[in-house]
């Protein structure tokens, strides 16, 4: 299961291009520029790359979900699939192999530059590890990025040992978003993004049931659900500022309890979106249906 942090592209890491006239996805490499064509890249578009987490696939509902809310508003999705490094129980190397993964997908983010599309329109989507992974492909570009929206970056080890170079920074991006579901416990419980979004109070979401395990595996893949909702219903959410983070057991703040100059500050906002607002805020999000995180 570890892999030495070279040799790309590499066998056990796979790019799958999904486009509007290509739904059911096709594989591409960066060595053969016809397979990007033939998958209906269009350069001019906007690209989302969406990078899954520890012991997931490209082919997780979630995942799925998440890349059919791109395509209905015309984006070209890349799904990064590195199934093969990441598998249970196997965390510390899956730790490991991000490396590998960041410096193949960093390729994969240079080639489209390469082949004519902005940087500005390219945003990288990572959920778990996977928001590391889009943060580590920074070590490998000579641009900075343009967007990175980090998906309950995940917290074990990483938090506490993880140094900037083997995490998700707010200096890995022009605009880094972060949206937090599961914060302490999964998701890490600090900020690493230039805005933070913690949904539901950030830790436990009203929506999962069952023994703190199973209500932490749900509230870490329901921040997936959140950003693809988002994106298919074009809803705006009401956020208010959490200058201290995100707060315990989803006690979310009413307005009529909020000091008169927090409560100016309430704010609607679309998660996934770009903002000029930074800092922590705190919002309420209660559309979660259809939201699948097997």
């Amino acid at each position: 299961m570890f892999r030495k942090p070279y040799g790309c592209p590499h066998e056990d890491i796979r790019f799958i291009l999904y486009t509007p006239k290509s739904k059911h996805g096709r594989v591409v490499d960066v060595r053969k520029p016809k397979s990007f064509i033939k998958g209906g890249f269009i350069p001019e578009h906007d690209t989302a790359i969406i990078i899954h987490g520890f012991n997931g696939t490209q082919t997780s509902n979630h995942i799925m979900y998440l890349k059919d809310a791109y395509l209905s508003k015309q984006y070209n999705v890349i799904a990064v699939d590195w199934e093969r490094l990441t598998t249970y129980p196997c965390y510390l190397s899956s730790l490991s192999n991000t490396k590998l993964v960041a410096q193949c997908s960093a390729q994969l983010y240079s080639y489209l530059t390469f082949i004519g599309s902005k940087i500005e329109h390219i945003t990288c989507i990572g959920h778990s590890l996977g928001a590391h992974i889009c943060g580590m492909m920074s070590n490998h570009l000579t641009h900075k990025q343009h967007r990175i929206i980090g998906l309950d970056p995940a917290k074990p080890i990483v938090q506490k040992h993880g140094s900037k170079s083997f995490r998700l920074t707010r200096d890995d991006a022009y605009h880094v978003q972060n949206i937090l579901t599961n914060a302490g416990f999964l998701g890490e419980s600090q900020s690493s993004g230039d805005i933070t979004f913690c949904v539901n109070g950030g830790r436990d979401q009203p929506y999962c049931r069952g023994n703190q395990i199973n209500r932490s595996r749900c509230s870490h893949f329901l921040s997936v659900c959140y950003l693809a909702n988002a994106i298919f219903h074009n809803k705006k959410s009401l956020s208010v500022p959490c200058p201290r983070g995100c707060v315990m057991n989803n006690r979310f703040p009413f307005i009529k309890f909020l000091p008169n100059d927090i409560e100016m500050k309430l704010r609607y906002f679309r998660i996934g979106q770009e903002t000029p607002a930074q800092g922590t805020f705190c919002l309420r999000v209660e559309h979660a249906n259809n939201c699948p995180f097997q």
